[in-house]
């Protein structure tokens, strides 16, 4: 009886070797995951690790937020300037978990060889990358809460239309999130995902915060590409003592379809960076 680990020259096992030594023909491997039962999977790992690790940072972001409104106190005379104020400054919470962390994550998880656990298991790409960016686009949601309800009581808004977050938050979180995750696989070094999250972030603070009236034309179009805009002009203009909820609907639209389009590429970009 030929053993199993006997070999030819070639190096080679005999054909029908392990099958003569008792062994059957291999098994099948498992069928892949489906994209609904991996995506929440991938979600309460990424959450459950952020609950740990982040909590002090979605501090600093929050008061971070928080002593720009302060700041900015001083210097606005207007309404529309402090509508503008309050909303970015609430969603630069976002910006600054959901893109800046986001993007150091991927870019730690390329570094480190973590793309290659992620490339083994049975589960689509588009979990892993929906499932993280949920995880940290979920984990704003306090910091910018609070952040929306002092900067109310600050420049004397009205709180009552705040319900809106709940569209804003997870709207600009998955466009904020995609794009974190697109810099962060893409970027061929780990300090350079690094340096494009700051710098996304810093993007976010000054051109989401700073009305936009004060703002030159060119730096005016660089706004509104930032993903995050459309999510900071829904918000402040429900701060208006009536509402445009025809525009409010079309800021929130746009600011979907620049989420489905940063996810899908942060996908790309995760096969891509997986396949290397």
């Amino acid at each position: 009886m030929v053993p199993v680990q006997a070999v030819t020259e070639a190096g080679a096992v005999p054909p029908g070797a392990g099958e003569r030594a008792g062994h059957g023909p291999a098994a099948p491997l498992a069928p892949r995951a489906r994209l609904l039962p991996a995506l929440g999977a991938v979600y309460r790992a990424q959450l459950s690790r952020a609950r740990v690790a982040r909590i002090p940072l979605l501090f600093v972001a929050t008061f971070q937020s928080v002593g720009i409104m302060v700041l900015m106190r001083g210097v606005v005379d207007s309404a529309q300037e402090a509508r503008a104020v309050v909303s970015g400054s609430s969603v630069l919470v976002v910006a600054f978990v959901a893109l800046n962390l986001l993007a150091q994550y991927f870019g730690q998880l390329r570094a480190g060889g973590g793309l290659d656990h992620y490339a083994t298991l049975p589960v689509p790409p588009a979990a892993v990358v929906l499932g993280a960016a949920g995880a940290y686009a979920s984990f704003t949601v306090p910091g910018t809460v609070v952040t929306a309800l002092i900067g109310c009581g600050l420049f004397q808004l009205p709180m009552a239309n705040l319900w809106v977050l709940a569209a804003v938050l997870p709207l600009a979180g998955a466009a904020l999130s995609g794009l974190g995750a697109f810099l962060g696989l893409l970027a061929p070094r780990q300090e350079l995902a690094t340096l494009c999250g700051q710098l996304g972030m810093s993007a976010a603070l000054l051109l989401g915060v700073l009305p936009a009236e004060r703002m030159p034309t060119l730096i005016g179009y660089a706004r509104d590409l930032l993903p995050s805009t459309y999510g900071v002009e829904a918000l402040s203009r429900t701060f208006e003592p009536h509402p445009d909820w025809l525009a409010v609907g079309a800021d929130l639209g746009v600011c979907a379809a620049v989420g489905l389009l940063s996810l899908a590429l942060a996908t790309w970009a995760f096969r891509r960076a997986a396949s290397r």
